[in-house]
Formats: structure tokens, C-alpha cells, sequence
């Protein structure tokens, strides 16, 4: 199915959840989003977009695998801290909202939004976050049954944990 959506887009890469999409700009990855099954794949319109549609390839085919990309500066300083924390965790550990609270010296509920605010999932790995009592949100949102958690379960079995 074609979806006008797609034409945001540098390319799409298909995903066991669905897809993810990738939009750079000169010499710069600017954003990759999650998207639901319907999306298409689509073919990368440039060097940087097939240098990024291999590597999310290569983390489908390995999740050890650590992304090397340039990514477009974006996030306000708090952001920056917290997704610095989060790139730090190690595939197949996840931290808590309160526990990167604590290292950076803020509140859980900042953190969150922080991780919901994420530009490049997968590159910052903001499904390694979770709430102290269960998965938490993702991608700002905490709808059980939804996409994003889904997606966020699958990456987290993806990387070997499991119980969420």
C-alpha cells in the first residue's frame, strides 16, 4: 500500500514490527521514526539514507551491531544528557526512568519526556528505559495494546530481554 506519508521520507526500511524511516539532509541523518506495517519499504534517494538503511539492517540481523552515523544536532541540553545516558546502556540491560533520574540528578517524569522526544531510535536506544514496575511509554506513548509498545517489546526481545 502507497502512503503519501512515505514521500517524507530519505528511505524506509522494513522491520519485523513494520518499518522504520529515514530522513537525512545534507551530511546528516535528521530523524528515523517507527511506522506501522502499512508503510512500503522505499528505496535510499542518497549515500547517507543507504549508509543508515544497511546499518538498521544489520542491527535487524544482529543486535549487538553499533550504529556509526551522523546525527543532526537536535535536542535542547537536558535531552542531550539523558540520551547520552541512554546510548551508554549496554544491549541487553535496561535501566529505569528513576535510575537515569538519579544519574543526571532529575525526576523520572523528565526523563520520559526526554526519551519521548528522541530523534533517532535504535541509534539512542530509548527502549532500554523502563518503568520501574513494567515497561513503561515509549515514543510517548503508554497505550498497552498500541504500536510503540509493541515495537519496544520486540526490540527488547530482540536484545535478549525478556518479561516485558
Amino acid at each position: 500500500m502507497r502512503n503519501t506519508q512515505s514521500e517524507l521520507f530519505s528511505a524506509i526500511v522494513a522491520a519485523p514490527f513494520g518499518a522504520i524511516g529515514i530522513r537525512t539532509e545534507p551530511g546528516v541523518v535528521r530523524e528515523m521514526v517507527y511506522l506501522p506495517p502499512h508503510f512500503a519499504e522505499k528505496a535510499p534517494a542518497d549515500q547517507l539514507s543507504e549508509r543508515a538503511a544497511k546499518q538498521v539492517e544489520r542491527y535487524f540481523a544482529q543486535p549487538d551491531f553499533r550504529f556509526d552515523l551522523p546525527l543532526a544536532p537536535v535536542g535542547t541540553a537536558f535531552q542531550q544528557k539523558v540520551w547520552q545516558v541512554i546510548a551508554a546502556i549496554p544491549r541487553g540491560d535496561v535501566l529505569t526512568y528513576g535510575e537515569v533520574a538519579r544519574i543526571i540528578q532529575s525526576a523520572p517524569r523528565a526523563v520520559g519526556q526526554a526519551c519521548g522526544a528522541n530523534w533517532f531510535p535504535l541509534v539512542i536506544p530509548c527502549h532500554r528505559v523502563t518503568a520501574t514496575g513494567g515497561l513503561g511509554g515509549f515514543s510517548n506513548h503508554d497505550d498497552e495494546a498500541g504500536f510503540h509498545l509493541g515495537v519496544k517489546r520486540w526490540l527488547l526481545a530482540h536484545e535478549g530481554i525478556e518479561g516485558y
